[in-house]
Parts: C-alpha cells; sequence; structure tokens
C-alpha cells in the first residue's frame, strides 16, 4: 500500500540505505521531518560526542546536547579549520516541499546542503510490516524508514522565510514535540568557511523554547533559536561568522497550518561558547 502525503506527517529515521553495488549505510543519523507538505532532512555521517566536564557535574547539564568532540572549540564559522569544513561538508540535508505525483513521491528542494543534483529527487514508497520502504526512481537506491510513534503528528505548521536584509532562504517546520530549522548559505560566498554555514537543525519544542539538540552547524547545537512571530514576519536569534549574536529578520513568504505553534518564549545566546 502507498502512503499519500498526508499519511507521512511526522518524524521519520533512516535506518538503511543501499545501493545496486552492494555498498549500505546504516551508520548515519538521519531525520526526515514532514509537515502537511513541507519537509526538512538532515543525514550526519556517525561522529564521536563530546564528553564535558559540565555534563558530569550535573544531571541537567548532562541532558544537554554537547557539541560533536572534533568541534569543541569552533563557536562560528570563521573557528573552523580546512580540514574541520572538509568533514562538515560530508553532511547532507534540505528543506523543501513533498509532492505525490499519482505514482511517485517527488521532494523538491528549495535549500540544500549539497550542491544541486542533475536528477530529480524522487522514490515510491510502500510499506514491508512496520518499515517504510522508499525505492528510487531516477537513481537506484533503497531506503528503510521507521515512523518515530512516541511523537504526536499536532500541532503541525510550517513557515517558508526571506531575510529582509541580504534575501537568504530558509524554513522553520514544527509537527508535534519536535521542530526543524534550515537556513541557506549567503548569496555571496567566500572561503570554504562560508561554504558549509548552511543550517540545518533539528530540535525540541517545550514551553521554555525550541532547543536544538542536532545540527550541521556544532555551535548550535544546545542553544534556542529563539523565534518570534510578527504578523508576516519572523525573528531569530543566531550566530555572526565572528561569533557575536545576531538577530535575523525573516520575511513569511509562504505558511501552511497553524502559526500560532511556531511561537515560543524565552530568550538564550544563540552561540554555543
Amino acid at each position: 500500500m502507498t502512503p499519500g502525503v498526508s499519511g507521512l506527517r511526522g518524524l521519520w529515521r533512516r535506518s538503511m540505505i543501499a545501493w545496486p553495488d552492494g555498498t549500505r549505510d546504516s551508520s548515519s543519523s538521519v531525520r526526515w521531518l514532514q509537515g502537511l507538505s513541507l519537509c526538512i532532512d538532515l543525514r550526519q555521517p556517525a561522529m564521536p560526542v563530546a564528553a564535558t566536564a559540565a555534563a558530569a557535574a550535573t544531571p541537567a547539564a548532562a541532558a544537554t546536547p554537547a557539541a560533536p568532540a572534533a568541534f569543541a572549540g569552533a563557536g562560528a564559522p570563521s573557528d573552523l579549520s580546512i580540514d574541520e569544513c572538509v568533514q562538515l561538508a560530508q553532511q547532507q540535508g534540505f528543506a523543501g516541499r513533498c509532492v505525490f505525483d499519482g505514482s511517485h513521491f517527488v521532494w523538491s528542494r528549495s535549500i540544500d546542503f549539497q550542491p544541486p543534483s542533475p536528477v530529480a529527487d524522487a522514490g515510491s514508497l510502500h510499506w514491508e510490516g512496520n518499515v517504510l520502504v522508499e525505492t528510487g526512481r531516477d537513481i537506484a537506491y533503497v531506503e528503510y524508514w521507521h515512523r518515530d510513534s512516541t511523537a504526536a503528528t499536532l500541532p503541525v505548521a510550517a513557515a517558508v522565510l526571506r531575510e529582509t536584509e541580504h534575501g537568504t532562504a530558509a524554513m522553520l517546520l514544527r509537527v508535534g514535540p519536535v521542530f526543524m530549522f534550515a537556513r541557506d548559505r549567503a548569496l555571496t560566498l567566500g572561503g570554504p568557511q562560508e561554504l558549509v554555514d548552511c543550517e540545518i537543525s533539528f530540535g525540541r519544542a517545550r514551553p521554555s523554547g525550541f532547543r536544538i539538540t542536532a545540527s550541521t552547524l556544532p555551535w548550535r547545537i544546545g542553544v534556542l533559536l529563539d523565534q518570534r512571530i510578527m504578523r508576516t514576519q519572523l525573528t531569530t536569534l543566531d550566530c555572526a561568522g565572528n561569533g557575536s549574536a545576531i538577530t535575523r529578520r525573516w520575511e513569511i513568504v509562504d505558511a501552511e497550518g497553524d502559526l500560532g505553534a511556531l511561537a515560543a518564549a524565552d530568550l538564550s545566546s544563540a552561540c554555543g561558547s
């Protein structure tokens, strides 16, 4: 049986991807958050997690996510070495929209951590027991997806954003208790630090705010997104290239669901150091 887009709403995790030559990946951490139609996807190779002295000190601190050990000293793009940029460049992820054309699901990408592919991201979906199996249409692959049945699928809301000052694209999506946020890299690029400065973050929506627990940018892990909605605009706190906290101002150019679900409280530092 093939589900429709409405049947995909929620948080999905991938257990495996396989290609015809026999290679497969079952160790990467992959999250796919599907809203009413908008979606965000984050794919990260396995990395060791830093054990900090603060985490060992108290249970509350231990519950706070830590950045990967290799990036413990990085608090902004400018802190990254060339080798660290190369490592971060192995990540994948995108934000876009999922549609069903009657036979295949097509994921259009408005933001992509990797360079654009010449072929469409499209595949068929069918259930095998509790596993959702995705089979590529234009590229031969098979992926196994598992719905997080512990996460509610309401409320659901998403906003497509454009930064008022620079025109940078972004998207904020919430489904139940989890959210994902994607921000494209700058329109004008410089060195490798700017190339990897594309944020795709995952986290938990709590009364105190939307706290990031995984991100393509290590210094964002553990901090609050700190979003504020004001009619057709939204603001977030972020970390500038030099490590200083900045407020980004966004125009809401498209939306779906109950935007009230994207509201948050308490301010906090947007930088990890």
